[in-house]
């Protein structure tokens, strides 16, 4: 099986490695091949190669990862949605040290990976564990996330990647007037977006650092 590990910090990444190792070890038949990444734009370049090559097996993505050169590609979960809809037979597991319910409901709602694991959750029995059930094409979640479901509102809305690279560029300190230039609407409709998202958040301030402030609090920034 190809695995991406999708990882900027190399503790991390060496322990899914070494989860790995653990599962193969105790499974002749199975072998493991990795390839690590630390940023989206390798991370998406070995994407765009797996489809008309090597296919990608299982996918670790963390969440907070710099935006791509780009900046098309703002976040992990933006990673996640091409991903996703590249490499749809691809299993995605989610390992991040975001937990608000809000912000696991939206990459469940934008991704739905196949594992997710908060970081304070890890150690080698659970990824072990995590491994070894996807594998068998079982979810897995960890404690935190399946107490964070459990939270979880019937809200239907979902912030997508136009709303997080909106949220991205104002917090870069992006003009309004210049968004038009960066998002593929017109500014009347930016406008509404922003707006949308305040009321979303429970922001009456008409200042955009009080959004910017709680989006950050949620993982969105």
């Amino acid at each position: 099986m190809n695995i991406l590990i999708v990882e900027d910090h190399p503790l991390i990444s060496n322990a899914y490695e070494h989860a790995l190792d653990y599962v193969s070890s105790n499974n002749i038949d199975l072998k493991f091949n990795i390839h690590k990444v630390t940023n989206c734009d390798d991370a998406y370049l070995k994407v765009k190669k797996a489809l008309t090559g090597e296919v990608i097996d299982i996918v670790f993505l963390d969440i907070k990862l710099p935006p791509s050169k780009d900046r098309k590609i703002i976040s992990g979960e933006d990673l996640g949605v091409k991903i996703r809809m590249l490499l749809p037979k691809a299993k995605i597991i989610i390992v991040t040290t975001y937990n608000d319910n809000y912000r696991i409901n939206n990459i469940f709602k934008s991704i739905n990976p196949e594992g997710f694991l908060i970081k304070n959750d890890l150690s080698p029995k659970e990824l072990v564990l995590a491994i070894e059930k996807i594998i068998d094409n079982i979810p897995h979640y960890s404690k935190s996330v399946v107490q964070l479901m459990r939270k979880l509102t019937s809200n239907s809305f979902v912030i997508d990647d136009i709303d997080r690279t909106l949220l991205y560029e104002l917090s870069r300190g992006t003009k309004m007037s210049e968004l038009p230039q960066i998002i593929p609407l017109s500014k009347a409709a930016i406008e509404k977006r922003k707006r949308t998202l305040k009321e979303l958040f429970n922001v009456d301030s008409k200042h955009d650092r009080d959004l910017l402030e709680i989006a950050e609090q949620k993982g969105f920034i």
